[in-house]
């Protein structure tokens, strides 16, 4: 078995349930995501979420220098005046990152061990930034990862996949049990990396996320009883899309959906 670092508690600071703040207690862990991160001298790098540190530190004596984001004014206080550590006392969601990068003069690495119940918000957030981003590896709960990953046909196939398998390459990495964290979270947790497409299709995000949405409303129902009334509407002002709605929203891969989009998209002015 690993050895466990302090408790959080004798260290001088309790978790905080409102902030879902479970740190990472596991030497072994940390070090098998630091070896997955690879951080590099010069790398603009952007820890979300870092806690008490132990994710922090190895990466700042990998890299020299580190930009962390932290709510907890308790814990941004702790971190501040290490050397080469700067420390954004914010909200997550809250944070520029495509102004950031242009700060920084490159393109980001953005990692952490994110709270649980802002993990989804906050990765569609770093969506919109994502051409600023060189790619993201996260801590998450094991079954959001599932969704980030599914394939279609599966029933953890839903918005969430479609929604950043459209703009990433999605690649899980290894499992991390609730023993690794303190105090251990109820549930299991998993790694991932996040590969921003070098060349992602050209599509109306807003227009993705709300067909998306529309299909998966009613996901054990065929889809013309969700998109069908958008294609007639379409159809009526001259706009015919082929979009088989014989199917469930599950059933739909990525790249049909972003098809779809496209087919949909207002004409550009001449």
């Amino acid at each position: 078995m690993s050895r466990r670092a302090p408790r959080p508690g004798i260290a001088g600071h309790v978790a905080r349930k409102r902030f879902g703040q479970h740190f990472l207690a596991d030497p072994a862990v940390v070090d098998a995501l630091v070896r997955a991160i690879d951080p590099r001298p010069g790398q603009a790098l952007v820890e979300i979420g870092p806690g008490l540190g132990a994710l922090t530190q190895p990466l700042l004596e990998r890299c020299g220098s580190l930009t962390v984001v932290e709510l907890d004014r308790d814990l941004a206080a702790r971190l501040r005046g290490r050397a080469g550590l700067d420390v954004i006392e914010a909200d997550a969601l809250a944070v520029d990152f495509a102004a950031l990068a242009a700060e920084r003069g490159q393109p980001l690495r953005v990692v952490g061990n994110l709270p649980y119940n802002i993990s989804t918000p906050l990765l569609f957030h770093l969506l919109d930034a994502a051409d600023r981003i060189a790619d993201q590896h996260f801590m998450l709960q094991k079954e959001v990862v599932q969704r980030i990953a599914a394939a279609p046909g599966g029933k953890d196939y839903g918005r969430l996949s479609v929604m950043l398998q459209w703009r990433y390459a999605v690649q899980p990495l290894f499992d991390v049990p609730p023993q690794a964290f303190e105090p251990p979270p109820r549930v299991e947790s998993a790694v991932v990396r996040m590969t921003p497409l070098a060349a992602p299709p050209a599509v109306d995000q807003g227009l993705l996320g709300e067909l998306v949405t529309l299909a998966f409303s009613q996901r054990r129902k065929l889809l013309r009883h969700t998109l069908g009334a958008r294609l007639d509407a379409a159809a009526r002002t001259g706009t015919p899309v082929a979009f088989d709605l014989r199917r469930r929203a599950e059933e739909v891969p990525v790249a049909e959906y972003v098809a779809l989009a496209q087919a949909l998209a207002p004409p550009r002015p001449a």
